[in-house]
């Protein structure tokens, strides 16, 4: 699976660099950024099921195209680490249980932003956006079952970017719109909802 989450970031970055090739050969005022970047999340549930649900810090690794000026559109997908702390207390010993809850999967935002300040070529720049995106599951970590969990979930994302020189900072806060679980006879941890910080370099 991994080799297939590189094999997809090889080819939307030769993807994304050739449209922008394309948008602005050899000119200085191209309106396209190509943006690689790493960073964190925290992601939390709507319920807590049958335990106290904390939002704990994941990872995030991939990269955006940026196209436009004022009004810009920004593809793009990243591997993403979700890890959510559940507290229970065992029914046998009434002692707290804790186990990490990560999930892994691959996420694909899809953002309309506005540049408040400067534009996509500027050293300068204040950006809001906002969007959908989707999350393709991949595995889950100990202690849980895959299977009870949907493949694909959907959501809504809207945040703030900032630019300096060669490099962006991108904070958002995401509400999925879809069930976490599919099988939720027994426990619902309700919808994702998930806080995203990147940062990366624009080329």
């Amino acid at each position: 699976m991994t080799k297939n989450i590189f094999v997809l970031a090889g080819i939307f970055s030769l993807f994304t660099t050739g449209i922008l090739a394309q948008d602005a050969p050899k000119s200085s005022t191209k309106s396209g950024r190509f943006k690689p970047g790493v960073g964190l999340t925290i992601t939390d549930w709507s319920k807590d099921g049958n335990g106290d649900v904390q939002g704990k810090a994941g990872w995030l690794l991939g990269a955006s195209a940026q196209f436009g000026k004022k009004i810009y559109f920004e593809p793009g997908i990243f591997y993403v680490g979700k890890n959510t702390e559940i507290t229970s207390i065992n029914s046998s010993t009434q002692l707290p249980t804790t186990i990490e809850a990560k999930l892994n999967g691959i996420r694909v935002p899809v953002s309309v932003g506005l540049q408040l300040l400067g534009s996509a070529k500027s050293s300068f720049g204040l950006r809001a956006f906002g969007g959908a995106s989707a999350f393709f599951l991949t595995g889950v970590g100990d202690g849980l079952d895959k299977d009870d969990y949907s493949k694909t979930n959907f959501g809504l994302h809207a945040g703030a970017g900032l630019d300096i020189t060669i490099f962006y900072l991108d904070a958002s806060y995401e509400w999925s719109l879809t069930n976490l679980q599919d099988n939720i006879g027994a426990i619902d941890f309700g919808k994702t909802r998930g806080f995203y910080l990147t940062a990366g370099i624009r080329f």
